[in-house]
Formats: structure tokens, C-alpha cells, sequence
């Protein structure tokens, strides 16, 4: 299976609300960097963001995908509803670091659209 294929069939557990099947894919060590705001370093780090920022699962389209060799890039959009109960809309690129068959990171470019 493809890096590319591997992050989409990770992602349909996101979609679900099902992270711990999520975090599978990824190595323990996994980081995850959300450029200007914060860097999660492992699995637990990621597991309490998830369980923190995704009071429901996300919402989210893939406008493209791009990959090469060990590296996945994805844009798209997503949508994320807040302790308010308040949607709100990004537009992301994430570049994913795989390493044998598992993500192993991503750095991560959020945008929030204002309306």
C-alpha cells in the first residue's frame, strides 16, 4: 500500500470519531507540528490534542494529494466545532513523514477563513 493510501485509510477513522484506531498508523514517537501555534511530540501528546480539539470528529475534504517518496502532501479543508458549539473553517496543507509504512510526523499549515 502507498504512503498516500495509508494516510487516506488513517484519515477515515478520524472522520469517525475513532482516533485510537488513528494512532495505529502512527509511530510512537510521532510529531506533529501546527506551524506558529504548537509542536505534539508522541502519541499520547497527539491522542490528548485529538481528544481536547475534536469535541466532534472533523470535518474535512482532500483537494489534492501529492506524494514522494517517504512524504505525503495534502490540502484541503476542514472544519472544527469548538467548546461553543461554533464551526469553524480552515484551509490546511500537511506534509506527512512516513517511515516503514507508519506516519511519523507532520507539519502542518491551518488557516482559518473569515467570513
Amino acid at each position: 500500500m502507498s504512503n498516500a493510501a495509508i494516510l487516506h485509510e488513517a484519515n477515515e477513522f478520524v472522520k469517525q470519531g475513532k482516533y485510537e484506531k488513528f494512532l495505529a498508523y502512527c509511530t510512537e514517537d510521532t510529531t506533529w507540528i501546527f506551524v506558529g501555534e504548537q509542536i505534539l511530540n508522541g502519541k499520547d501528546e497527539v491522542r490528548k490534542y485529538m481528544n481536547e480539539f475534536y469535541l466532534e470528529p472533523p470535518i474535512f475534504t482532500v483537494d489534492r494529494t501529492v506524494e514522494d517518496g517517504n512524504f505525503v502532501i495534502v490540502t484541503g479543508q476542514i472544519t472544527l466545532k469548538d467548546k461553543a458549539g461554533n464551526y469553524n473553517h480552515y484551509d490546511y496543507c500537511d506534509v506527512w513523514q512516513f517511515s516503514n509504512g507508519k506516519m511519523a510526523g507532520v507539519k502542518a499549515y491551518v488557516i482559518e477563513k473569515k467570513s
